[in-house]
């Protein structure tokens, strides 16, 4: 096998035309610059260079020698780099799985604080129904599940909850749909067209509790486990549909429907669901934190 280094010398040697420049630039003396390519001639059994006057110059072999080294050392070189490259940019990556009745924006705003923390974090989403999410994270395929209520108990799945925040609901609807609503909310929705969460969602049930204690029925006209599903036939003036009022503002913008009514009696409540009892991952411990400054955290 070739020694790289007798082959290091005679490739600096070739480049610079000679043993004195070469030997300058890797700080060994001349004769042993000499010594190491006169080691790697006998192995090849073929002369390198030859001399032409005062100086040196490649033979045939040389150059197809000085050729292979050029590729040889690129490749060093482009090895080096790589590593180089792949160290400054490992960073973390965060396996987040998110409940499908999560708001995209609400995920969104949840998330955002921890790719503008000091350290850098990479993550890695997946959206599904909690059993679902709930199962990877019992394989430690996911590091962290963001849902719309704790972890139902009986699963068997080892996981901790911590509560993220919790705010309002908002009842919006198109322009033409709500100048068909005569009577002041909540009355208003009586008989009226309205787009539920399915009962997979905790809000179902306290949405219909909500209404039954109010004494009004309205035409539930779908039920949606994707909250942006429900969002879209909602700005098709299929019905009434609710959202988090945390987000309500910026769904009235980009759906341009408009606020019939809100409510504070029936809580979105938003969990971290992990494996760890304590939160120690920096990244999910700025997720926590923002949370807690943006929803109506629970003491």
């Amino acid at each position: 096998m070739i020694n790289f280094k007798h082959l290091h010398y005679f490739w600096v040697a070739a480049k610079q035309g000679g043993v004195v420049r070469a030997s300058e630039i890797l700080h060994i003396t001349p004769q042993t610059i000499s010594g190491q390519i006169n080691l790697l001639e006998e192995q090849l059994g073929e002369a390198l260079f030859r001399k032409a006057g005062r100086k040196l110059e490649l033979t045939e072999t040389g150059r197809v020698v000085l050729s292979y080294a050029d590729e040889i050392f690129a490749l060093s070189d482009e090895l080096e780099a790589s590593i180089r490259t792949a160290i400054t940019n490992r960073t973390p990556l965060i396996r987040i799985g998110i409940s499908d009745a999560v708001p995209k924006s609400i995920a969104y705003r949840l998330l955002a604080p921890a790719l503008t923390g000091e350290e850098r974090v990479r993550f890695q989403c997946r959206e599904n129904s909690l059993a679902s999410l709930l199962g990877e994270l019992a394989l430690h395929r996911l590091d962290l599940v963001i849902a719309d209520g704790p972890m139902p108990e009986g699963l068997g799945v080892r996981g901790y909850n911590h509560p993220l925040g919790d705010c309002g609901i908002c009842f919006l609807a198109t322009a033409e749909l709500a100048q068909t609503l005569r009577d002041e909310f909540p009355v208003c929705l009586t008989g009226a067209p309205i787009l539920m969460p399915s009962n997979s969602s905790l809000l179902h049930a306290n949405l219909m509790q909500w209404l039954d204690n109010h004494h009004i029925y309205p035409n539930i006209v779908g039920e949606f486990d994707d909250s942006a599903l429900m969002k879209a036939f909602g700005q098709a003036g299929t019905g009434i549909f609710i959202v988090p009022s945390a987000i309500s503002a910026e769904v009235e913008k980009q759906y341009q429907v408009q606020r019939i009514g809100q409510t504070e009696k029936i809580r979105a409540r938003f969990f971290a669901i992990s494996t760890e009892r304590r939160i120690s991952n920096p990244a999910v411990a700025a997720i926590n934190a923002a949370a807690r400054d943006w929803l109506n955290s629970p003491d």
